[in-house]
């Protein structure tokens, strides 16, 4: 799946910056998929979304690789900017992408303030929960650094979704089992890709991708948010299905 594009930058844009959690997925990881994906499918022509998410990116390697400069170059007055890192920001053990909570404070004021120099809309949302159960049955919190992003969000008086709060809660409720289908987990000789199977508690499958991206547009949706303008129109055969 592609960047969701308009042939010219005119029109209004979402633009994302993430890591794994979010990004658009080669054909050779699937069933791995990132929640921009999905997310992407919800909006109309008059918006394009464009997702710079890669895998392994904190707020130090996105800026240093140049994906936040190509980001910036494209957005414009009016644009909304998703900014979710934090996974790879807390791995101590990863000297290139680690960033100390001081650093990782800083990196988030000064995309948001790029953001607002082009008179553009900044979303912050803290990391998505990793899949680790406690004995008690629940999610353990595994994202010391969600809360840094709720404090930027506070000072600065940008837009906040508490992913990891919201995603925690769900994964959480439908408990270890139904959670499991969720995340990539595949056993060996099932699947082209991963002949040996895999145990990933970290990235969703599709199924896990597209629930994580209704959690996001459930939240908007809450907040009676203008990007709700932009969303698809339904096919009118399907205001006769029902759940």
């Amino acid at each position: 799946m592609q960047n969701l594009r308009a042939e010219e930058n005119s029109g209004l844009k979402i633009l994302m910056a993430g890591d794994s959690t979010m990004a658009i997925k080669d054909l050779k990881d699937y069933p791995e998929t990132g929640w921009g994906m999905p997310f992407a499918t919800f909006f109309n022509e008059s918006v394009a979304v464009h997702n710079f998410a890669k895998n392994g990116r904190s707020t130090k390697t996105f800026r240093s690789e140049g994906l936040w400069q190509e980001l910036i170059d494209l957005c414009q007055s009016g644009d909304y900017v998703f900014i979710q890192f934090g996974h790879n920001d807390e791995s101590e053990s990863k000297v290139d992408r680690y960033t100390t909570p001081a650093q990782y404070r800083q990196n988030l004021i000064n995309y948001i303030n790029e953001v607002r120099f082009k008179k553009a809309h900044a979303i912050l949302l803290s990391p998505v929960t990793r899949r680790n159960f406690n004995e008690q049955g629940s999610i353990k919190f595994t994202h010391p650094y969600s809360e840094l992003v709720k404090q930027v969000a506070e000072e600065t008086k940008v837009e906040y979704i508490d992913m990891d709060t919201l995603s925690r809660d769900y994964f959480t409720q439908l408990g270890e089992q139904d959670s499991l289908v969720r995340f990539m987990h595949i056993a060996p000789d099932l699947h082209p890709n991963y002949p040996n199977g895999v145990k990933d508690n970290t990235h969703f499958n599709e199924l896990g991708a597209r629930e994580v991206a209704q959690l996001v547009l459930t939240e908007l949706k809450q907040r009676k948010h203008p990007l709700l303008q932009h969303l698809r129109p339904v096919d009118p055969k399907h205001l006769s299905l029902h759940y």
